[in-house]
């Protein structure tokens, strides 16, 4: 046997000090990173809640700050994605906007509110194709989404598609018979100069909304286009009424 000289000792004894100050040293880090990341948790929510609150004033550029400072604290923070981008498109910066509603997607595929954000700014610059792809993508993720269907209609009536849209619209209503549902299938049935229709929809619509002039003005239009004259004269006097113009001309 090799004799054990006082060397070895003390070099044996220096690697299990050596190996337990590095398993002290690593738990310590441990512990200081799930700290340090419970506490980033917590300012990146509280930074998150500023940026709804100053999103719901419509105070877009501090929005952004506020959510600014959560992305850093919290880098896959998918809402806070969703609100900046919201707040982006607010502010009228559709770039940076198309950006984090992509960047929502790719962190949360099967969620349909990034695809419905991300079309929402591609319809807002008329890219329609790209507003309808989106709003496919939504569909197929939840096919009871109202506003997904409301979204393709509006798409592929810019496209130049107003039967689709039509059909788009048309589901949308069954689903949440609101006002712009109404409305929209309503402006639609217009365009195809299917104004019986486009009446029997702006009547939802007033019906929901009697306090609010475009039902009547839209109304007035189709009314007069099938020659009930009399009866778009008592819709604008209704605007009149609603918007308090006494000089609203009446159209012949």
């Amino acid at each position: 046997m090799v004799p054990v000289t006082a060397d070895d000792f003390r070099r044996r004894k220096q690697r299990i000090i050596f190996s337990i100050l590095l398993a002290v040293a690593l738990v310590a880090g441990g512990f200081a990173y799930a700290y340090k990341r419970s506490v980033d948790r917590v300012h990146a929510r509280e930074s998150f809640d500023s940026g709804v609150r100053q999103l719901h004033l419509a105070d877009y550029s501090q929005a952004v700050l506020s959510l600014d400072r959560a992305i850093g604290l919290e880098p896959d923070f998918a809402d806070a994605y969703l609100l900046r981008g919201k707040a982006y498109a607010g502010d009228s910066r559709p770039e940076e906007a198309l950006s984090d509603f992509s960047r929502v997607i790719a962190l949360r595929p099967k969620d349909p509110r990034g695809w419905m954000a991300r079309g929402e700014t591609f319809l807002d610059q008329k890219k329609f194709v790209k507003a309808a792809e989106d709003a496919s993508k939504a569909i197929e993720l939840d096919g009871r989404l109202a506003g997904a269907y409301n979204l393709r209609g509006l798409a592929v009536r810019g496209m130049g598609d107003g039967q689709r849209a039509i059909a788009d619209f048309t589901h949308a209503v069954e689903l949440d018979p609101n006002e712009d549902n109404y409305y929209q299938r309503g402006a639609t049935y217009q365009l195809l100069n299917n104004h019986a229709l486009a009446i029997a929809d702006l009547n939802h619509v007033i019906a929901i909304r009697p306090d609010a002039s475009p039902g009547y003005l839209a109304r007035a239009e189709s009314k007069r286009a099938i020659g009930d004259y009399e009866g778009a004269r008592m819709d604008e006097k209704r605007v009149r009424e609603i918007e308090g113009i006494e000089g609203l001309p009446t159209l012949r």
